[in-house]
């Protein structure tokens, strides 16, 4: 089941693609109810040869050949046919004898194939998506099963856009597309519009909803939409394990055949009924599952007679009744769902007044007969058919619930009025702390490795360009920035944890009033956490957060949060210039620094250029759980590992281009001052520098600063390089090894005029400047405007030059008061 399958390399197209004289084998039809019905009634099967014949004068509708007849489909409805191209070789060899004469004729189970494996492949392949609750275990199935190793955390909002992997089982190749967390199909959220998107546009084979059966009413909603929708589906009744601890029962043969959907225990911690799932899977796609059938629930005579009347209309637009299950857009209709009236108005210009106005007599009729709008009333007969089938199935709750008792007893501590804040600051003391001293040993050990790799390089190798550019381009550089692996490691393991194990979103709950006061929602608190480990899944974070003013100001104020990637520059800068007992609290300063400035933003946005009222705070607290030691070393390893390529392509590319440009043009009768400042990179640093002036800064750490607009990794790479040169001094004689590196680093960069003061307003730039590249890019795609994206870039530099200007300025006025 683990076994990765092989892609196959054909494309894969639509029947509307195929052209006049060409043939290929049919792979699956997609579409909805009656169309796709009728369809296969026609002869459209998987496997089963079609030739494309005739374009008619317009070039719709298209004339094709298929078991022995010709037929006709529109475009639209040939769009809904997946195919493979028969081979120019194969084709030769008719399959469908009666639309063209032939001295040979074959029946179609004797048509021509693609070759063994390409046709097993192409046609053996399910399209999976993965939909459920935010903490249901969806993720964790899609890592189970495929093995990928993609986010999980026990807060709302980690799947921020759709990952895929695949699978085989059966010998079939499941395609698994991991969709974000969503409690409806409504259109009140961006996951939410995202989800129903790639229902339709992608038309999956097969989705599975996973559900987590400790909390069934809740989660049975979301499929209830799914039935609507007329999707062939499977629920994974997930935790069960934690299910049965409970003491619940249920009837699952009752409530699946009520459902219509086939129910499977699950528990993915474990592996338990993964196997039978993926069976499930299987047979829904060859329709060979007992279980699965097409019902309607029943919405009362009013709303099913105001469900009727629109899909009249609905049913005579032929884009919409093969694209769509024309019951559901009523429904949604009804709902007074405005995504779905784009939908309609688009694909049904002329006809869009009548649907709406017949929508609204229905909508008025369920207002007179209930006393409820339409979409209230929906949501009761939903909710009401849940307990019917709930009750049928003689679902009972158990009193053995462990897993709540625990939850509020924890809560009653880490969500306390009076401790809540000091344990909440305590953890992030201890987990800054732990980064510093428990990192220090095994980062000592890189180290030695690095200077003793650095060294044997000088020692044995020719003085000239090609060991400078080794040792003091590529081992100097990425051995600036990898010593720091140990601490960065560190820090995941402790972000992984909280993540994990229900924390972060206690963090959320506990912060809530606070970030209000600055003009946020407690739901950007969790992507702005998110944004100490990355800025950019961060802000991708940002569309589980439904109020888009909030959305945006949570996006503008992410770069001041200080990800991993600054880490690097604050211990070198922090161990070279600070004793050892002040380093925890002096980044804990800057860290701190990061969150004020982005309090004050954000309060500025929000009354000055975002106004508007926030919506109310609705976010789930999940039980806690205990995360498995593998889950946390793999998630915290997949950090690491980003960390490790980056080591491997832009940071060592980085180091090169940098040792380069502070290498040429290059005149060995100079000094080694004198060699970098001629360079092209000292000309540089040298022009830019009155820019900087006023923080004290000189031209090394401003081109340093320059460098690190693409990775902030290459801040400490670009240092290191820089100042090697100055280690190495142009000597063929080997350095000193008797003096740690951050010892010769401080003596060299306090002989350059840096003193402590200067180091702080660096680190304070480094904080609020650009964040990088990737993030600016990150934030042009969630807001779909450069706009947002360049005020981003230009407001976070500004900041920066500003306070590490007025630190340098006033720390320097009252050091020379003081000294007086």
């Amino acid at each position: 089941m683990h076994e990765k399958a092989e892609r196959h390399n054909t494309k894969d197209m639509n029947l509307s693609e195929l052209k006049n004289g060409e043939q290929a084998r049919i792979l699956k039809v997609m579409g909805h109810g009656g169309f796709r019905k009728r369809i296969m009634e026609m002869g459209f099967l998987k496997g089963k040869v079609v030739e494309s014949l005739l374009n008619a004068p317009l070039q719709d509708p298209i004339k094709y050949g298929i078991m022995g007849y010709e037929v006709s489909l529109r475009r639209e409805e040939a769009k809904l046919i997946e195919i493979q191209p028969l081979s120019p070789a194969a084709a030769q060899e008719p399959t469908n004898p009666p639309t063209h004469t032939s001295t040979n004729p074959q029946t179609d189970d004797a048509s021509p194939s693609l070759p063994a494996t390409s046709l097993q492949e192409a046609g053996k392949t399910i399209n999976v998506a993965l939909v459920g609750n935010p903490n249901s275990g969806k993720t964790s199935l899609f890592n189970f099963a495929s093995g990928a190793h993609a986010r999980v955390g026990n807060y709302s909002g980690v799947t921020v856009d759709a990952s895929q992997a695949h699978t085989t089982y059966g010998g079939f190749n499941l395609e698994l597309t991991d969709l974000p967390g969503t409690y409806s199909l409504t259109c009140y959220s961006p996951e939410e519009l995202y989800v129903r998107h790639h229902l339709f546009s992608q038309h999956p084979d097969v989705i599975i909803n996973v559900l987590d059966s400790t909390n069934l009413e809740r989660n049975l909603y979301l499929t209830t939409q799914l039935v609507d929708m007329n999707l062939p589906v499977v629920c994974a009744l997930n935790m069960y394990d934690e299910f049965q601890r409970r003491g619940d029962t249920l009837n699952i043969a009752t409530l699946q055949t009520l459902f219509g959907v086939p129910m499977i225990p699950t528990s993915f911690r474990t592996g338990m009924g993964v196997e039978q799932l993926l069976a499930t899977v299987v047979s829904l796609y060859e329709g060979t599952n007992p279980i699965a059938r097409h019902l309607h629930i029943n919405y009362g005579h009013e709303i099913e007679n105001g469900i009727k009347h629109i899909q009249q209309y609905l049913k005579e637009n032929i884009t919409l009744s093969v694209n769509y299950s024309t019951r559901y857009l009523s429904l949604k209709l009804l709902e007074g769902d405005k995504h779905t009236e784009k939908i309609v108005s688009a694909a049904a210009a002329d006809t869009t007044p009548s649907i709406l106005s017949a929508r609204d007599a229905a909508a008025a009729r369920v207002a007179e007969e209930t006393s409820l709008d339409a979409e209230t009333a929906i949501m009761d007969a939903r909710y009401g058919f849940i307990h019917g089938a709930l009750t049928e199935a003689q679902y009972t709750p158990g009193n053995n619930d462990d897993t709540y008792r625990t939850t509020h007893l924890i809560d009653r501590i880490l969500s306390n009025k009076y401790l809540g804040f000091p344990l909440f600051f305590l953890i992030l003391f201890v987990m800054f702390h732990a980064t510093f001293t428990l990192g220090q040993y095994p980062m000592d050990l890189i180290e030695l490795g690095v200077e003793e790799l650095s060294q044997a390089v000088r020692d044995h190798m020719p003085p000239g360009p090609l060991r400078s550019l080794i040792a003091d381009g590529a081992i100097a550089g990425v051995g600036s920035v990898i010593v720091f692996l140990p601490q960065i490691l560190i820090l995941y393991l402790f972000i992984s944890f909280m993540e994990d194990c229900g924390y972060m979103s206690r963090a959320a709950f506990i912060m809530d009033k606070v970030m209000h006061k600055i003009g946020l929602h407690g739901k950007s608190f969790i992507p702005l956490v998110m944004g100490f480990g990355c800025n950019v899944p961060a802000v991708m974070a940002t569309r589980t957060i439904e109020s888009r003013r909030s959305r945006l100001i949570t996006m503008m104020i992410l770069p001041y949060m200080s990800c991993s990637a600054r880490l690097p520059i604050y211990i070198m800068v922090t161990s070279i210039f600070f004793a050892p007992g002040y380093r925890t609290w002096i980044m804990l300063s800057l860290y701190a620094l990061g969150i004020v400035v982005a309090a004050l933003l954000s309060r500025l946005l929000s009354t000055r250029v975002l106004k508007g009222e926030d919506t109310p705070f609705v976010m789930e607290l999940p039980p806690y759980r205990m995360p498995t030691p593998k889950a946390i070393a793999r998630h915290t390893w997949e950090k690491g590992k980003e960390y490790l390529k980056k080591m491997g392509g832009i940071i060592l590319v980085a180091s090169i281009a940098v040792w380069a440009l502070s290498y040429y043009p290059h005149d060995d009768s100079l000094t080694p001052s004198q060699q970098q400042q001629q360079s092209y990179i000292g000309r540089l640093g040298q022009g830019i520098s009155p820019l900087f002036r006023a923080q004290g800064f000189n031209w090394k750490l401003d081109v340093s600063l320059i460098a690190g607009v693409g990775a902030k990794e290459i801040v400490a790479s670009t240092i290191g390089v820089l100042y090697a040169d100055d280690e190495s001094l142009g000597s063929d004689e080997p350095s000193e090894t008797d003096e740690s590196k951050y010892t010769k680093l401080q003596k060299l960069m306090a002989a350059d005029g840096i003193t402590p003061l200067t180091a702080y307003a660096y680190l304070v730039f480094v904080l609020l400047y650009f964040p990088c590249i990737a993030t600016i890019a990150a934030i042009r795609h969630e807001t779909g405007s450069w706009r947002w994206a360049l005020a981003a870039a230009l407001s976070t530099t500004l900041t920066a030059w500003i306070a590490s200007a007025c630190f340098f300025q006033i720390g320097s006025f009252l050091g020379g008061h003081l000294n007086k």
